[in-house]
């Protein structure tokens, strides 16, 4: 019974002279975990805040274009593209694709590049492709349209059916 009250001890002024040789070491560390957490939730805070402005500016896009206010909401739409917003940028292209609010060719090529070149699931970019594919046959440049089909298909893309189904007509 004795011998394990010693080793408690011996154990306790182990621990206490390990924090008087590392203070400054377990300060830093706690000092950096706090600073990292807090960081991680002002920038969650920030993005929620990004995407709700965005959330609203597609909501005024809609409301502007459906009033008949179209170049308005056209402007709006393209800020949202410009933004990168992950989800309301390829909503912006589409609405625009849907309504023709541009008439610029080579702007909505544009928009598809900038669109790609954001980060995106595989199955997003593939989408994207899908619909410049679509978009650029529609405008009469039928060879590239159909080269990213063929891209698609090569790469066994979910797509593929679809792809080849619009190749063979």
């Amino acid at each position: 019974m004795e011998q394990n009250i010693d080793h408690k001890i011996e154990f306790k002024n182990k621990l206490i002279n390990i924090y008087n040789n590392n203070k400054i070491k377990i300060y830093l560390i706690a000092c950096i975990t706090v600073l990292s957490v807090i960081s991680l939730f002002i920038f969650k805070e920030i993005n929620e805040k990004k995407n709700n402005l965005m959330s609203e500016k597609y909501i005024m896009a809609g409301l502007k274009i459906n009033s008949g206010k179209k170049k308005e909401g056209a402007n709006l739409l393209e800020e949202i593209i410009l933004s990168k917003n992950k989800f309301y940028s390829i909503l912006a292209l589409n609405t625009i694709l849907e309504k023709d609010l541009e008439l610029d060719k080579k702007k909505i090529l544009n928009y598809f590049e900038i669109i790609e070149k954001s980060n995106k699931s595989e199955e997003q970019t593939d989408l994207i492709l899908f619909k410049k594919a679509l978009y650029l046959i529609k405008i009469s440049y039928t060879k590239e349209g159909n080269k990213l089909l063929r891209d698609l298909i090569d790469k066994n893309s979910e797509l593929k059916f679809l792809a080849e189904e619009i190749i063979s007509k």
